[in-house]
């Protein structure tokens, strides 16, 4: 056990995601705090912390992922009840950043959901928020008080450095994506290749054409998030069709809604490598997917926080 055990060091973990939350508590040294979260017969959520929390600097562990809005409001009332129960600092950790796609306007009269979120965890009394891969970096804007955002990239590169995989491409699968490829391309020193494709409709993909040599190459697609996985798979097949001699794919938050299983398994990916940022359950964790834990980075953060050193040293 480390040196937190008696500290103001306040841990507590929401429904998203128990086991990273058990993980990240371990590897700081501290019990997760105690609190319940149950349901009035109509649904309403009632959540009770069962220790004095006053003065304390609170960490909370909740992905806003599936059921997206459960969750998010889990989380809000989590944040009022620690604002209210005198908690010095009320940090959100959130590895999934939920409604992050939704953070501009593409057509006319469309909200800015993602904005409208960070209203909400402010509005409610968050002090500061960490996060992981947020799929537009320039959500930290969006926010008044701090955001430490992390990087997933480090973990995935270590994975496919261990591979000692031989004649690497990296490839995006869209241009929106060029910064991310960039940097694993950056950690493995191989060349990158893009996949121009245009989308005609939300969720639907059409793959139009390949910049770059993929031809005889071992190619590893990488995205932030992979959904419906109707991207990842049709880049997959067309990195074939161009000659890559294998496909791995890899993301940080495996979304995986719909028919994304069955498209994994069928497509012509060898191996979908994933961190656990989402909770995967059990009938997803197909033979093809790898899961990472990203325990060890946020458990660092939090301390980086909490003694209030550089997270940006993590990276370097």
């Amino acid at each position: 056990m480390s040196q937190y055990v008696d500290s103001s060091l306040k841990l507590f973990a929401l429904n998203s995601n128990k086991q990273l939350s058990e993980e990240i508590a371990q590897i700081i040294g501290v019990q997760l705090g105690k609190c319940s979260v149950s349901r009035f017969s109509d649904g309403e959520i009632q959540i009770n912390i069962e220790e004095s929390i006053r003065g304390g600097d609170v960490f909370v562990i909740q992905s806003t992922s599936a059921p997206v809005n459960e969750h998010l409001m889990e989380l809000l009332i989590m944040i009022d009840a620690l604002k209210r129960a005198s908690a010095k600092t009320i940090n959100i950790v959130m590895p999934y950043y939920g409604y992050a796609r939704q953070d501009r306007k593409a057509r006319s009269r469309e909200p800015i959901t993602a904005k409208l979120v960070a209203n909400l965890l402010e509005t409610a009394g968050a002090s500061r928020v960490i996060t992981l891969d947020l799929h537009a970096p320039q959500i930290q804007g969006f926010f008044d008080i701090p955001i430490d955002h992390l990087m997933g990239v480090p973990i995935l590169a270590d994975y496919f450095k261990n591979k000692n995989l031989q004649d690497i491409v990296i490839v995006s699968p869209d241009h929106g994506g060029v910064t991310r490829a960039r940097r694993l391309a950056d950690r493995l020193k191989a060349p990158i290749a893009i996949i121009d494709k245009r989308r005609p409709k939300p969720n639907v993909a059409e793959v139009m054409n390949i910049v770059g040599q993929v031809e005889g190459k071992t190619a590893i697609l990488i995205d932030d998030i992979i959904d419906t996985a109707g991207t990842i798979t049709l880049a997959a097949n067309a990195l074939v069709e161009n000659g890559a001699a294998d496909v791995y794919a890899c993301c940080t938050h495996p979304v995986l809604s719909g028919p994304a299983i069955e498209r994994i398994q069928n497509s012509k990916i060898k191996e979908l490598v994933v961190t656990n940022s989402i909770a995967l359950p059990e009938e997803k964790k197909i033979e093809k997917i790898v899961e990472l834990s990203v325990a060890p980075l946020i458990a660092e953060a939090i301390i980086r926080v909490y003694e209030k050193q550089s997270i940006s040293a993590l990276f370097d």
